[in-house]
């Protein structure tokens, strides 16, 4: 009885194949196997598939196969010179698997690769030859030979050999008739076309999937390197805040000690004890708010001053401080009510505190000025602070490249706000400084 047809036929002493559609069934999910197994680690060597780390899974795979394949020879009718060829090749398959396709999957190397296959191939061609129901070991086959492919053409070539060796080793053994050759190339065409069609399909998505693990990982990169780049930022902000922070209490605080002791020295030189006292004992109080100034900058960005009073007593106390330093008249004015001015943030307080504080610098430094008028107002939405002087002004757009004014602007422009400055030679200047108010609830 013909196996393949259910018909008598007249080679009685060699068997035919069933190749029935269940053939190429379960390659569907052999080749998702591939699929989910062949796709490139974003985070792994080069060349090193993710389906590497589930061996085991394909050794049991395999295994079971061929002992399946080995058990099911011993149930036929073969003779003994058949049986022993067909065992042998069971363990020559067997072999080139553990010492050479093992090998090919973990390196990804062309000659093992290759080696294996052809191996493989040519194996199934003599099991299926003698025993032709040892077909199905074409599920794994097929599975490998897409699994160790380097690209499309050489997965469809070496189907395309995997298909012919296993439709010559059937003819074969159907006796080389035509009655045979007809019966076996349709389920031949069949079995090349769904290999070819899943293996293709399958090997374009695993070519996206590496694409876009090579796309996540650039993501990452650019996500480390603008980490990176974030956080040098950050460190600039914070050395340029810092700066601003020691240029605006320690370096003016030191400046007037530098005045006060020199002008503690003029009077000692003339025999004025009693002026050298007082320059000394204002040198004492300067140095004292200074050391206040840099535990603090330790401990917050806070100025020790709002810490302990409201910005219109700090502005009044810097005020007099100054006349009394420098003589020159220093007079504050308000243009909103004393409690709206305590309910501004304290981010606000402190730019408006450290704008006065840089534009009285610059009067003592450059101005030579006899009078200076400090306003605070609302208007509009925005507080403000003007530093108006008599000084000898200057033409705007020609200062030099001092850090108070730039690190003024730094300051303000952090807060949203704006600073304006006008003066003209001999007429004195104006420095206003306009940010958004927004008042803390109470």
């Amino acid at each position: 009885m013909n196996q393949l047809t259910g018909t008598t036929s007249s080679f009685p002493e060699r068997r035919r194949t069933d190749l029935s559609p269940a053939w190429t069934g379960p390659r569907v999910w052999i080749l998702v196997w591939r699929k989910m197994g062949s796709v490139q680690s974003s985070r792994g060597g080069a060349g090193q598939p993710v389906w590497t780390r589930t061996l085991i899974g394909w050794h049991v795979v395999f295994w079971v196969l061929l002992g399946m394949t080995l058990a099911l020879s011993f149930l036929g009718d073969l003779r003994t010179a058949r049986q022993a060829l067909f065992a042998g090749t069971v363990v020559v398959l067997g072999a080139a698997y553990q010492f050479i396709g093992l090998h090919a999957i973990r390196s990804r190397r062309a000659l093992p690769s290759y080696a294996y296959r052809l191996v493989l191939i040519a194996c199934l061609m003599v099991l299926i030859g003698i025993y032709p129901q040892s077909v199905f070991l074409m599920f794994i086959a097929s599975a490998q030979i897409w699994l160790l492919c380097e690209d499309i053409r050489e997965g469809i070539g070496l189907s395309l050999l995997l298909v012919l060796g296993v439709g010559t080793a059937q003819l074969w053994s159907a006796g080389w008739g035509w009655d045979a050759f007809w019966e076996i190339l349709p389920w031949m065409l069949v079995s090349l076309v769904v290999s070819l069609l899943f293996g293709i399909w399958i090997e374009k998505v695993i070519t996206q999937s590496q694409q876009r693990a090579e796309l996540i990982e650039q993501l990452e990169s650019a996500r480390d390197e603008l980490a990176e780049a974030h956080h040098s930022a950050g460190v600039m902000a914070e050395r340029e805040r810092m700066a601003r922070e020691i240029h605006d209490t320690l370096a003016q605080g030191m400046t007037s000690i530098v005045m006060l002791a020199q002008a503690a020295a003029v009077e000692l030189s003339r025999g004025g004890t009693d002026g050298a006292a007082a320059r000394l004992a204002a040198i004492e109080d300067t140095a004292r708010e200074n050391l206040a100034e840099a535990r603090a900058l330790v401990a917050a960005f806070t100025p020790v001053a709002l810490s302990e009073a409201t910005l219109t007593e700090v502005l009044r106390r810097q005020a007099e401080r100054f006349a009394a330093e420098t003589g020159v008249d220093v007079q504050v004015s308000l243009d909103l009510p004393d409690d709206e001015v305590a309910a501004l943030p304290q981010a606000q307080q402190v730019v408006l505190l450290r704008s006065a504080q840089e534009a009285l610098a610059n009067v003592r430094k450059h101005a030579a000025a006899t009078q200076v008028l400090i306003t605070l107002g609302l208007s509009d939405g925005r507080v403000w602070i003007e530093i108006r002087d008599d000084g000898t002004g200057f033409t705007p757009g020609s200062e030099s490249g001092g850090f108070g004014l730039s690190a003024m602007r730094g300051r303000v422009e952090e807060s949203g706000g704006t600073v304006e400055v006008e003066s003209t030679p001999g007429r004195g200047t104006r420095v206003q400084v306009l940010i958004p108010a927004v008042q803390e609830d109470v």
